[in-house]
């Protein structure tokens, strides 16, 4: 595989996960504050917020070394009536700027609490769009591993699994923090020390409906592509020969840390006193499934035959 596809692994996979991260921390955002009120929910989430922006600006980054010439990547803006590129390049700079101004607004406390929440949904939406544009770039009639509906689904999936993922990570490492400072109300036992652990507990649920949606559809794409076209077939025997063993070890470390260790995150988030054992199973959960998701990306990109180019 060239230098330009792994750039092009580095943008979908980061910005993927900036777009889940986001939208996850939103959601636990929204049911934190009904539980403790907006100033705790501030608290938790405020410097998880940080870590968003630099993924994002990074991805987005790594996807100007997939063009020929970088300096001239505003040109393919110029056709947003037709072309899913031209949509996902600008949705990604809508998510980056109303992100951006979230995050600034959120950090000042600038504003009501109203008017930064309609900001973040717009956010959000935009994230979303950018997300679906980018799916819809693949989906071609040329490329049937890519023509599915499975592309789509794939996308999401990874979106809000790596981004339940890594903000349960972030929310980890800002307890530390708190703890390393010796912010008042930051010990075991206190309101924060709750709250982690309720929001682990929600995300673990998430990621472990997302695999196994992930676990469903990766067998029935196999299955569709064997009864399709020859550069169908092509694609599934290069999946299933190639890189069978490379799938297997995708689905299995996928599995560990959304499944395995989610529910381990579950079953102690559960009990107060065991902070620092779910803190060690939220950086290895992050650690394998992004592992993971990157292998299934370079297998993404590594089984595209061209309708009418290979024949059986």
């Amino acid at each position: 595989m060239e230098f330009r596809e792994w750039a092009l692994i580095l943008f979908t996979i980061l910005t993927q996960m900036a777009v889940g991260a986001f939208i996850a921390m939103g959601v636990v955002h929204f049911f934190v504050m009904r539980k403790a009120g907006l100033e705790e929910a501030d608290r938790m989430h405020d410097r998880a917020l940080l870590a968003i922006g630099p993924v994002l600006v990074l991805g987005t980054i790594a996807s100007l070394f997939h063009l020929g010439t970088p300096l001239n990547a505003y040109r393919a803006i110029g056709n947003l009536g037709s072309s899913w590129l031209s949509r996902e390049i600008l949705f990604n700079l809508l998510f980056i700027v109303t992100g951006g101004l979230f995050a600034v607004m959120q950090w000042r406390k600038l504003s009501t609490f109203a008017i930064r929440n309609i900001i973040a949904w717009v956010a959000a939406i935009f994230g979303l769009v950018l997300v679906y544009s980018m799916s819809q770039v693949y989906v071609v009639r040329t490329v049937p591993v890519w023509n599915s509906i499975a592309t789509p689904i794939s996308f999401f999936t990874t979106t809000f699994l790596l981004g339940a993922v890594a903000i349960g990570t972030a929310y980890v490492a800002n307890y530390a923090y708190m703890q390393w400072k010796k912010e008042p109300g930051c010990q075991a036992g206190s309101v924060q020390c709750e709250l982690l652990r309720y929001a682990l507990r929600g995300l673990a649920l998430a990621t472990i409906l997302l695999v196994g949606i992930q676990f469903i559809v990766t067998p029935l794409h196999l299955v569709d592509l064997s009864a399709g076209t020859a550069a169908a077939r092509e694609s599934a025997q290069t999946i299933t020969n190639n890189y069978g063993v490379l799938l297997a070890i995708r689905l299995m470390l996928v599995f560990l840390g959304a499944a395995v260790l989610g529910g381990f995150i579950y079953k102690n988030a559960s009990s107060p006193g065991r902070e620092r054992v779910i803190s060690m199973l939220a950086y290895s959960a992050f650690g394998l499934v992004l592992i993971a998701e990157v292998i299934g990306r370079y297998i993404f990109y590594a089984s595209n035959f061209v309708e009418g180019i290979f024949k059986l």
